[in-house]
């Protein structure tokens, strides 16, 4: 029992390394990195804490050397996911009678562990296997997922101190139980930060998890996995169960027992996950909780007056950044038309000079997409607008999947505003431009805000301060998370909650406190001290 009335440590965001030429780090991640290319490794399942091994493999490969075989992956079905709820279930009754602090001191644990003799092998395991920069696997998987554990912990005492008023002679209390049963966790490939913040903000407020990783991603997670272990994460309280989304998913929702889902990846999923616990709504517990950040058809919307240097470096790099595979990533871009023939010059100028390849290279601004399914979403989508008469291929368009799934940064040109690449997520490399007339803004931010379905980030880029002010009144619906001057990538834990509405989510923004709450079920207490004894009212006398 705990005698003490605790307070976390302060959290602060973990300074990013540069790993520029000379320096320590960069040395010691490239050794690492040579170390994890040279072995191939066996990922098992992870079940009560014990690894199980179904001898169904699959493979983890290196997206940019596709033929390179990181490791060979056991794959679970429906008996190991009912073994993983049992597993659950009996675990969640100790973990959750534990002290706060004795779970928080957990992850805190786990965060110096990434923060030191984990960083390398996380980053490395991110960069072979989802092609990341060593820059963008250093921002993810090192520095964001750090900043999750030890934000949450002090979002989840925030939570904790939240208490009621008490009346004369009776003392009211909120206890913040967790849910009643296990969450599932669904997380992506492209951030492994997300990977493991998804199961680990449940687990800080007292659930179990059943954590099913993207395959694409499972390289990284399995490291994740031997971090929250060596953190001293009871067995059973996240369990790791790969394998494919139905395979998995399916025995997870027919549980009577599913209490909530953490989940990130495309809108058609989540809807279908949806559209599943609605159908088996009568056999549940309780109503699970459903929390999900699905996708995005990300825009910068530039006004007249905008800066047209700025503009185009928030382009490269918010659409081209970890080969445009962000949820936040830019992908329509409205430009007026006096900008235009000066950005239009700077993107041929500089996007056939980004330096694309092996991530292991740290000469390269960008690596692969993950896997042969997007390569051929992107090629598809060029060679579209290569044969249409209502769109151009401005620069880029090369694809290469020789070695590895290399797509060019590629820039589209529409005057139709509708255009597919305007509309439809692509998750990769290509980004369309549409040019409006300079005094049709108005009417601009009306287009930016009905074209997509989506509403996760944006950006206004302008100086014009009434201009900025028009944009955020018409497009407060378009983006959870939107962006002045500055590209729509980037979120930082603690300073931009991150999430969106319309299809892309439920908009409980990880990286704050509404994001745990999700993960509490409060119960009111309330002590009288000297209750009364006769039912009759003082109104009642004569």
């Amino acid at each position: 029992m705990s005698v003490a009335i605790s307070t976390a440590p302060v959290p602060s965001n973990e300074p990013v390394h540069s790993y520029a030429p000379g320096t320590p780090g960069r040395a010691s991640l490239q050794a690492q990195l040579a170390r994890m290319a040279a072995e191939k490794i066996e990922i098992p399942l992870v079940i009560g804490g014990h690894e199980v091994r179904t001898g169904k493999l699959a493979q983890a490969v290196m997206p940019h050397r596709h033929a390179h075989v990181l490791a060979d992956v056991h794959q679970g079905g429906a008996a190991e996911v009912q073994r993983a709820i049992e597993s659950a279930l009996r675990a969640q009754r100790d973990w959750a009678e534990l002290p706060w602090e004795a779970r928080a001191s957990v992850f805190l644990k786990a965060a110096d562990l990434l923060q030191g003799p984990y960083r390398d092998v996380v980053n490395a395991a991110t960069m072979l296997g989802q092609s990341k920069t060593c820059h963008q696997a250093e921002i993810d998987s090192a520095c964001e997922l750090i900043d999750f554990l030890r934000f949450n912990v002090a979002f989840y005492e925030q939570i904790l101190r939240e208490q009621p008023q008490s009346a004369p002679g009776m003392w009211n209390r909120l206890e913040h139980r967790p849910l009643e049963g296990f969450v599932f966790a669904v997380t992506p490939f492209n951030f492994t930060s997300i990977a493991g913040n998804l199961p680990t903000a449940p687990a800080l407020c007292g659930n179990a998890v059943i954590w099913k990783p993207a395959s694409t991603a499972i390289y990284s997670a399995h490291v994740l996995m031997q971090v929250f272990r060596e953190a001293g994460l009871p067995d059973g309280v996240i369990n790791m169960v790969n394998g494919s989304g139905a395979t998995i998913g399916d025995p997870v929702l027919a549980s009577r027992h599913l209490a909530g889902i953490h989940f990130t990846g495309s809108t058609k999923v989540f809807h279908q996950m949806w559209r599943t616990v609605g159908n088996n709504i009568d056999q549940y517990v309780s109503y699970p909780r459903l929390v999900g950040e699905t996708g995005g058809k990300d825009f910068i919307v530039a006004h007249a007056s905008a800066d047209p240097a700025a503009l185009g470096t928030a382009i490269l790099r918010g659409a081209f950044e970890y080969q445009g595979q962000k949820c936040s990533a830019p992908s329509r871009i409205y430009v007026p038309s006096n900008l235009w023939p000066q950005l239009k010059q700077a993107l041929l100028d500089q996007v056939p000079g980004i330096p694309m390849g092996d991530v292991a290279d740290f000469g390269n601004f960008m690596g692969a997409v993950i896997d042969r399914a997007s390569f051929q979403t992107q090629r598809t989508a060029i060679e579209e607008a290569r044969a249409s008469n209502e769109a151009e291929i401005l620069v880029g368009g090369e694809c290469d999947d020789r070695e590895g799934w290399f797509v060019r940064p590629t820039v589209i040109l529409t005057g139709n505003p509708a255009y597919r690449t305007m509309c439809d997520e692509l998750f990769g490399p290509v980004v369309t431009v549409h040019v409006y007339d300079e005094s049709k803004w108005l009417d601009t931010l009306g287009l930016v805000d009905r074209t997509s379905p989506y509403a996760l980030t944006g950006a206004v880029f302008a100086r014009d301060r009434g201009a900025i002010q028009q944009a955020m009144e018409h497009l407060r619906n378009a983006a959870g998370n939107f962006y002045i001057n500055d590209k729509p990538t980037g979120a930082v834990v603690g300073q931009q909650p991150f999430g969106g509405a319309r299809a892309s989510g439920t908009n409980d923004k990880a990286g704050s406190m509404l994001n745990l709450v999700r993960w509490i079920s409060p119960r009111a207490i309330k002590e009288t001290f000297v209750p009364p004894t006769d039912y009759r009212y003082p109104y009642m006398g004569r």
